[in-house]
Parts: C-alpha cells; structure tokens; sequence
C-alpha cells in the first residue's frame, strides 16, 4: 500500500487542505529502531507534520521540524522534501515512557527549518506553548507567519495519518467559511482519522460542502546519507581524532542514525580521505 497526500480546496472559499496517511513509511523509518511507544507514536505526528507542511510551501528542497527539549525525548526531529520523501529520528529516548507532550518534551523550542537547495535557510522558532505537536504548529503560524492554520494529528505505532488547514491570507472576507470548516473537522475522531482512507473520511466531514480533490501525490521514506556525506563527516572531525581511532581501533566503523547503514573505513582509505581534504583545504 502506498502512502498518499491528498490535497484538496473548498470551491468559493479561501480553504485549503491536506490528508496524509502513512502507513509503509512510518514501518520503515519505525523498523531501524526499537523506540518505546509513546516516543514512535509522537515521531509519527512529526513525520505527519512535516509531510503536510512542506506542501504549502512552494519550494525545492527540505523543511526540517525539530524540537530540543529537557524532557524525556532530548531531540526528535523529522524532515520532508519537494520529493514527499520522509525520515525523522528520536535521540536519547529509549526510557521515555510517558503519554503526556510536555512530559516528553519538557520545556524547549520548536524549530521549522526551510533548506532549499537554491538559496539561503530560513529558521523559525517557538517555545513549546501547547498540549500537542498540532498546538505547538498553529502557534507558531500564528505568532510568526499570521497565517491561520489547523492540525490534527494521530499515530499508533503502525499507522500515522494527519489533516491540515490553511486559509489563504488574500481573501479575508471569507473568515466565517474558515471558522465553519475548522468546526466541521473538529469532529474527526482518532479511529477515523487513522482508519478511513482518505475519500470516505473527506465525505464523512464535508459531505455538504463543495470540495475538489486532487490527484494523490505519494511519499515514501528515503535517506540522504550517502558515501559522499559520511565522508565529509569524517573529514570535519580533523586528522587527530581519526588517527586516534585508527590507533584504538584499527579501522573506522560508522553508521547513518536514520537508516543505521554501515560504513567502514580501512586505515589507508582514512589516510587518502585526509589527503583528498588537504588537497581540498590548499585549493
């Protein structure tokens, strides 16, 4: 079964929408760790969240949503590109055990980074001022880019699915049809929203309402590691701290934290990325 995002608008109106429902990616990215419950249910609503998000924003390239917190989840982070291709990760939290958002994140910032492959990164922030991930978003797009958007967002360990939102800022004279589909959407229930493939749910809420749908865009999970990167992370770390290792260890062993790939490094492949890096660093 492919994972599909549907978009969809409210014809006369100035609202838009999106339902996204993972399913084989959220396996994916969920089968290369071994995360307690409420952590692999929470890494759902991120994936969700920067799956729908990267879709309003016209661009090529990656949104990032990640949060630092005090909390039993360190960091937990989830990306999303022009491609609908995911991945995300949870650190340091094999002991999170609790069901409660503040619990897990304590007291932190969310970030929304935008990296676009052509141009410069834009970053904003907010403090972690909700009960929800969904909370947390709309009160960013409230403070930071007054734009009235609306998340729902549940994920169970092997299904993820989400519904998005936004009112189009040209047309405010329609705000009463914002304030009439966020109602109708507020009565979406969990089992709904992760059971029902995205049609019957969009008639069960909207059925009175003249709605077009759009073509299914399909994500999948995908890993950007690569050869290439992890060398250039090998490089960063500097000629001391590798010969260090080689020293101790013989060889360097490394794996991508998303995909837990492999890589290894002999002591004359490490001795030539070094020479490759001078030879870089000269010219």
């Amino acid at each position: 079964m492919s994972d599909e995002l549907r978009r969809f608008i409210f014809e006369g109106s100035n609202v838009r929408g999106e339902h996204l429902r993972l399913v084989s990616s959220y396996r994916d990215i969920l089968d290369h760790h071994h995360y307690p419950p409420a952590v692999a249910n929470l890494l759902g609503e991120f994936l969700l969240a920067a799956a729908l998000l990267s879709v309003t924003i016209k661009f090529r390239g990656t949104l990032i949503l990640q949060v630092r917190g005090d909390g039993e989840i360190p960091l937990i982070m989830a990306e999303a590109n022009s491609e609908l291709q995911i991945r995300g990760i949870a650190r340091g939290a094999g002991q999170a055990m609790s069901e409660d958002f503040k619990t897990l994140l304590g007291k932190g910032q969310l970030a929304i980074t935008i990296d676009p492959e052509n141009g410069h990164r834009y970053q904003g922030i907010v403090t972690l001022d909700g009960d929800s991930l969904a909370q947390c978003i709309e009160n960013y797009f409230a403070q930071s880019e007054q734009l009235a958007t609306r998340l729902w967002l549940h994920a169970d360990g092997t299904h993820a699915a989400g519904l998005l939102l936004q009112e189009l800022p040209e047309q405010a004279s329609y705000s009463d049809d914002w304030q009439h589909i966020s109602t109708l959407t507020d009565t979406v229930r969990r089992d709904e929203l992760l059971g029902l493939p995205a049609d019957e749910l969009l008639y069960r809420l909207y059925h009175q309402e003249e709605v077009r749908v759009f073509d299914p865009a399909v994500v999948t999970f995908h890993c950007s590691c690569s050869p290439q990167r992890m060398e250039a992370a090998l490089i960063s770390l500097g000629r001391a701290e590798l010969e260090s290792i080689l020293a101790e260890q013989g060889q360097i062993d490394s794996n991508c934290e998303y995909c837990h790939r492999e890589y290894h490094y002999s002591a004359d492949q490490i001795q030539q990325l070094l020479g490759d890096g001078d030879h870089a660093t000269r010219h």
